[in-house]
């Protein structure tokens, strides 16, 4: 089977700008195979502290610009760097948060148990939505949530359990990619994102998310608890892409414009995917 997802971006209405766009990521379930640029001048731009590459994408003026994906069913796994700590303020535990997720490691049985019981933890702390305001805007540490239930998107979850898993030395990663819902026929309106785990050489997969949309805050290793598909795009926060003047950006899952001083500004967006069997597309 062979996913094919193609991202269309329309003008951007300041001149001169550039588009960002990650180029795709190896997973247990996935290997992008192809790349492909319409509507602009391509470079490569390298991120320095995981070693990814992104796509610095000049665009034709007045036309839009299509980028398209195409993933081929089975993988090598997710990138190693991706499980590397990197202390940033999209990672960095607050105390209070390191003496809380302390806790529930030391009542768990093993390593196992102990990831299980932080995700858990995690979920009971948030229900899903988009605020305006986000959980730790504007702090140089992730911070304890103590009581009550945060709005938050995949993202802002996802932070909050990454800096849980990482301040007690469990490894993680942050996976960001496309998510089409079954329902949606093909399409979606923005990215997705999940958490990876490895323990013991075990690897496993996490969407809080999703299991909240679902309406469960019982959550279980494994992705799609939504029938759909999904595609990974690019791993980790706070990304840095020196010769563009980008210093420990928040994430690159979607193309973004980027301007001169390496301001990063969302971009509009038609998101499509489709499925093809791999003998129908040979």
């Amino acid at each position: 089977m062979s996913i094919f997802v193609n991202v269309t971006i329309q003008p951007d209405q300041v001149n001169g700008r550039k588009l960002l766009v990650p180029t795709g990521i190896p997973t247990p379930h996935q290997t992008p195979v192809s790349f492909k640029v319409e509507g602009g001048a391509v470079e490569l731009s390298g991120e320095v502290s995981t070693g990814q590459m992104a796509a610095l994408i000049s665009p034709e003026e007045g036309k839009p610009v299509t980028v398209s994906y195409a993933y081929t069913e089975g993988g090598s796994g997710y990138p190693e760097p991706m499980f590397q700590p990197r202390l940033n303020r999209f990672t960095r535990a607050a105390n209070e948060l390191v003496d809380d997720v302390r806790g529930l490691v030391d009542s768990s049985k093993d390593g196992h148990a102990a990831i299980e019981a932080i995700v858990n933890a995690v979920a009971e702390k948030f229900h899903y939505g988009h605020p305006e305001v986000r959980f730790n805007d504007g702090l140089d540490e992730v911070p304890y949530i103590s009581c009550g239930l945060t709005e938050g998107s995949c993202v802002d979850i996802n932070t909050y359990l990454i800096a849980c898993l990482r301040a007690v030395g469990l490894e993680a990663g942050y996976v960001y990619g496309y998510f089409f819902p079954e329902e949606k026929n093909g399409t979606c309106v923005d990215g997705h994102c999940w958490v990876v785990t490895r323990h013991e050489g075990v690897v496993l997969e996490w969407d809080i998310a999703h299991h909240l949309k679902l309406g469960t805050r019982e959550i279980c290793c494994g992705l799609n608890p939504k029938p759909g598909h999904r595609v990974a795009t690019a791993h980790s926060m706070g990304l840095s892409f020196p010769t563009l003047g980008i210093h420990e950006t928040k994430l690159l899952g979607e193309p973004a414009w980027v301007s001169s001083d390496g301001k990063l500004a969302s971009a509009d967006l038609d998101i499509r995917c489709s499925i093809a069997d791999e003998a129908v597309a040979a």
